[in-house]
């Protein structure tokens, strides 16, 4: 049995990290950054040139068609270049809480239009991490009323999915919402706080439990978000085995030292079984459904370690240029701690995981 990808996944990576290495450097990053734009045009229409914002869209409604797998290794490519561009919230999970649970009708609306770019998603699914005490996310019909924090990718968003805490999941339009945009450490992704006062919804009525129906999208987003730690992860680890080849001390380069032999080995060694667990994790999403929820969890819980790991000691390869803009290490780590964050931390994750095996 073969357990590498396929001929057609490495081609789409590698189309994807040829893209961005054009249209993605640091100093685009960097100004893209400097100017709080995390959606950036010219990158995002090439993007949607080959397709990536329809990636998990059936054909039938103009998408792509394909499946988690090639959405994660989308992913990590993003995440290796600390892309200004929605993904996570507009390319994923809103394109399978539609189809997961949406009518025809409502496919026939919404899923064209995010296939082509013609609209992105912003996502509040906060209330199934944990809701808010005062303003909790609730519905009357069709109408939604709250307050969600960090919603994703919300800057210029034309529509967000919203999650109330009966884990219904509503569309509502970005005109009938009250948009709070929050500065995070991660200058490359938007966040922000959504307002609802009374605001006419969309209801995506699942033809199966709604519960599942979020968790099922929940679990995909985790396995996307560990993803793109992975990429970054690998990005930061490569800066530091190119600087520990470069930078000399004492007449020789300090990859010559034992101790930096040892923290780029470290790295190497804790990073690379986590390739196998996010693919492993993403094909289970879709083939087998008996392990994808487990999977799902173990794959954000251990890049959310792995991934802070590798940071650091990257940082500490490069020394205090490690700390400095003129390298831009800071991009790739500070991203890397807001995937941490995102859809649950590794402690509220592990805590689902053990749930699911029936520990407590």
């Amino acid at each position: 049995m073969d357990f590498a990808l396929s001929e057609e996944q490495q081609f789409l990576q590698q189309t994807v990290n040829e893209l961005l290495q054009d249209q993605c450097s640091l100093d685009i990053v960097r100004q893209d950054a400097a100017e709080n734009e995390t959606k950036n045009q010219a990158l995002y229409g090439s993007l949607t040139e080959l397709g990536i914002p329809g990636t998990l869209i059936s054909e039938d409604y103009g998408g792509v068609g394909l499946r988690l797998l090639d959405a994660a290794l989308i992913a990590e490519s993003l995440g290796g270049s600390v892309a200004t561009v929605p993904y996570i919230g507009s390319s994923v999970l809103a394109p399978l809480a539609i189809q997961l649970a949406g009518s025809d009708e409502q496919k026939d609306s919404w899923l064209p239009k995010l296939a082509s770019g013609e609209i992105t998603c912003g996502v509040a699914l906060g209330e199934h991490i944990g809701a808010r005490d005062n303003t909790p996310i609730t519905s009357e019909g069709s109408k939604v009323s709250g307050r969600a924090m960090f919603a994703l990718d919300v800057q210029d968003a034309d529509v967000f999915l919203v999650a109330t805490v009966d884990d219904e999941l509503h569309l509502v339009e970005a005109n009938d919402a009250e948009l709070n945009r929050l500065f995070t450490i991660d200058k490359t992704r938007s966040v922000g706080e959504l307002t609802f006062d009374h605001a006419p919804s969309d209801s995506l009525e699942s033809s199966i439990d709604s519960t599942s129906t979020l968790a099922k999208v929940v679990d995909a987003g985790r396995v996307v978000v560990a993803a793109d730690t992975l990429g970054a992860a690998q990005s930061m680890l490569a800066k530091a085995v190119d600087y520990a080849g470069e930078r000399q001390q004492f007449n020789r380069v300090i990859g010559s030292f034992q101790a930096v032999k040892h923290m780029c080995a470290e790295m190497a060694a804790e990073l690379e079984p986590c390739r196998s667990l996010v693919w492993y994790a993403a094909h289970a999403y879709d083939a087998i459904p008996e392990d994808a929820r487990i999977t799902a969890c173990h794959a954000k819980a251990h890049l959310a370690e792995v991934g802070r790991f590798v940071a650091r000691k990257s940082t500490e390869v490069h020394g205090g240029m490690g700390f400095t803009d003129l390298l831009g290490l800071h991009y790739w780590f500070k991203r890397i701690e807001l995937n941490r964050q995102l859809l649950g931390t590794p402690e509220f994750v592990r805590n689902e995981a053990a749930k699911v095996q029936g520990w407590i």
